[in-house]
């Protein structure tokens, strides 16, 4: 599968700029025969959190627009996440939608960090985010997640064979980033699919190196800290290849675990 993973600059506080900035990036990489394309994190509002109930989508039109380039171009979308008003507050939604244009995972982000006041504008996830694509099954989660590396193996326990990860990352912590990205793939043995904007905030300066990371752990795309589209063929059979080769998940010892299991 030919994937493009989008690392863009995000314009805050400004979902009408960021909306043509991504419609320009799709296109571009539909044209040079993408099947899957992955957007970053946030991409619609940036981080403008206490702005949300003016810019959050609060009437499906993330999910409209992409259902409708997934279908018109033939493309599977991991739509990155966008802010979002839902019932009961704001959520960091991932949409992932296949070529058909059905919208497939609808996954809000587990876990808050609080260093960017997630904790105090945004809601937490209840959902796991695996979805099937043309019969095989990814997982999705965002950002901040790649730090509870017990939620990625959930995924990759329910089949996931490629995890993707939209990002907002910051410059300041990016060898964190590149490292736990690593450490995700070689524990769950499976592909991570990393899309991280650059640019900067009123906050923060983001870090890029957008990444595409193979199960036996070895780096096969990191994009730097360049605008722009990188693209990358991944063959999911490495998966099962590798996993096979060491059996991680049929020497785990789930009873032993629990046994000294403690809450924080």
């Amino acid at each position: 599968m030919k994937i493009a993973c989008v690392q863009m600059d995000i314009a805050f506080g400004e979902p009408e700029t960021n909306f043509q900035r991504v419609k320009n990036y799709l296109e571009e990489a539909a044209e040079n025969g993408a099947e899957l394309i992955v957007l970053p994190e946030m991409w619609n509002t940036g981080y403008a959190l206490t702005q949300l109930d003016e810019l959050a989508d609060s009437n499906g039109r993330t999910a409209d627009f992409l259902k409708q380039f997934a279908k018109e171009h033939s493309v599977h979308i991991v739509g990155g996440s966008v802010s979002t008003k839902k019932e009961d507050g704001f959520y960091n939604t991932m949409y992932v939608v296949d070529r058909t244009g059905a919208v497939v995972s609808e996954y809000d982000k587990a876990h808050r960090f609080g260093l960017m006041d997630e904790h105090i504008h945004l809601e937490e996830g209840q959902s796991l985010g695996t979805f099937e694509l043309d019969g095989e099954t990814y997982g999705g989660v965002i950002c901040y997640d790649i730090r509870f590396p017990e939620w990625l193996r959930a995924q990759a326990l329910n089949g996931a064979k490629a995890i993707f990860v939209p990002a907002e990352w910051p410059a300041a912590r990016i060898d964190h980033w590149r490292i736990l990205l690593q450490a995700r793939a070689i524990e769950n043995q499976c592909f991570i699919i990393a899309a991280n904007r650059i640019g900067s905030d009123p906050k923060n300066e983001f870090g890029g190196h957008s990444m595409v990371i193979a199960p036996w752990g070895e780096v096969r795309m990191d994009m730097g800290q360049e605008e722009g589209s990188g693209y990358i063929d991944i063959d999911l059979s490495e998966v099962d290849e590798v996993r096979g080769r060491i059996p991680v998940f049929d020497d785990r010892r789930v009873p032993l675990y629990k046994k000294f299991e403690k809450s924080h």
